[in-house]
């Protein structure tokens, strides 16, 4: 498995836990992240854990250390504001931790290749 394997793996991720469910009639979209988290107690350490495997998967396509420091800030404050009932859900939803340390990777790697 090389660089773009690893890249192809991390967008396709994020896109499901983040955007993959859109909502009839509005031009949202939510992912399977946000409405798992919905589910009290062991939600929020799921999308976490989710989010830890995406910064993993970043480190392997070559993603600097200071990028992936970033990302983890993106998923602490995913999971703080998160693990608040009902507030965190909406901040869920709207915030896309997942998508963000994507297109953070994505960046960086773009950048490399040039």
């Amino acid at each position: 498995m090389g660089q773009r394997d690893d890249l192809q793996r991390l967008k396709r991720l994020a896109w499901l836990a983040d955007n993959s469910i859109g909502i009839p009639y509005t031009p949202w979209r939510i992912g399977f992240e946000g409405l798992i988290g919905l589910i009290p107690g062991i939600g929020d350490f799921a999308g976490l854990l989710l989010s830890i495997y995406l910064i993993w998967v970043a480190r392997r396509a070559g993603v600097s250390g200071g990028t992936r420091l970033r990302m983890a800030g993106y998923v602490v404050l995913d999971f703080l504001v998160g693990i608040v009932p009902v507030v965190g859900d909406a901040f869920d939803f709207a915030f896309k931790a997942n998508a963000r340390i994507a297109r953070l990777a994505l960046k960086e790697v773009d950048q490399v290749d040039r």
